[in-house]
Parts: structure tokens; C-alpha cells; sequence
């Protein structure tokens, strides 16, 4: 049997575009054109979702002044799902839904969450499965970095 190209971005690889309804209107990536962006994909019963939540609204405020943004994707075949779980967690950055699931095969995700740090090029710069606190250490000092760059 035969196995096709894998879909999982490298590191430098161009992020693939979307467009996709958010809370309010439509969501596109060039829409963060300049900005460093944590893409981060997940589902109402995703565990280490529910987990990265609260450090996403964090890392949004801190950051959002030196051109740092945090996109979510719900991929919740029902739009209600992600609803509920935005109902006990709020949140103060951008939510985008997919319920087709077409963008996550676009990233080549394979598993939730997976997040994706995206440079002001519109490259990616890190790609991460799951989320604890060691995980959150690193991505922080990943995204401080960036920053400082400029990338």
C-alpha cells in the first residue's frame, strides 16, 4: 500500500490561507499580515484545550501591544459544542470556526490541540501537539523571542 505526502508543515513553510466564520465576521489569516500569530486549533472535548484557554487569554494581553495575536480554530462538527465551551471560558482573543474540518487537513493536524507560531512573513515558526505547562514555558519563551526579532 502506497502512502501518500505528508501534509505536516515545517518549520519555514508558508501557512496556508483561511477564511472561516469568527464570533462576529469573517476570519481570515491575512487579516494578521505583520503580526506574530499563535494559531492554535481545538475542540470542546479536548482536556489540554480547556487547559491552554486561560494562558491563551493571558499571552493575548500581554503581547497584543508589540504586534502578537492569538487566532483559535474550533473544529467542532457542531457549531453549539464550541458555543458551550466558550460560555464557561470566555475568551479575549479571536475564534474562528471549522466545521468542515478543512483547515486543520490544510495544517496537517493530527491531533488537539495543536498550535502553530506564525511569523509576521506569514511563515510558520513552530508547530506544538498538546498543552501542559512545561509546553507553555517553552512557547512563551518562543514567542518573547520572536518578538524581539521581529519575526
Amino acid at each position: 500500500m502506497a502512502s501518500g505526502p505528508s501534509l505536516a508543515l515545517e518549520q519555514g513553510d508558508s501557512a496556508p490561507s483561511l477564511q472561516l466564520d469568527g464570533t462576529t465576521e469573517k476570519i481570515s489569516l491575512s487579516d494578521y499580515k505583520g503580526k506574530l500569530v499563535y494559531l492554535d486549533f481545538w475542540a470542546s472535548w479536548c482536556g489540554p484545550c480547556r487547559q491552554s484557554f486561560p494562558w491563551m487569554n493571558a499571552i493575548e494581553q500581554q503581547y497584543k501591544d508589540r504586534g502578537f495575536n492569538v487566532l483559535a480554530i474550533n473544529v467542532d462538527s457542531k457549531k453549539s459544542d464550541a458555543e458551550k465551551f466558550l460560555a464557561q471560558l470566555p475568551v479575549e482573543f479571536q475564534i474562528a470556526f471549522d466545521p468542515k474540518g478543512i483547515t486543520p487537513k490544510a495544517y496537517g493536524v493530527r491531533g488537539m490541540p495543536t498550535s502553530f507560531l506564525i511569523g509576521r512573513d506569514g511563515k510558520v515558526l513552530y508547530q506544538h501537539i498538546g498543552f501542559n505547562h512545561t509546553a507553555q514555558e517553552e512557547l512563551e519563551k518562543l514567542i518573547e523571542q520572536h518578538l524581539k526579532t521581529g519575526q
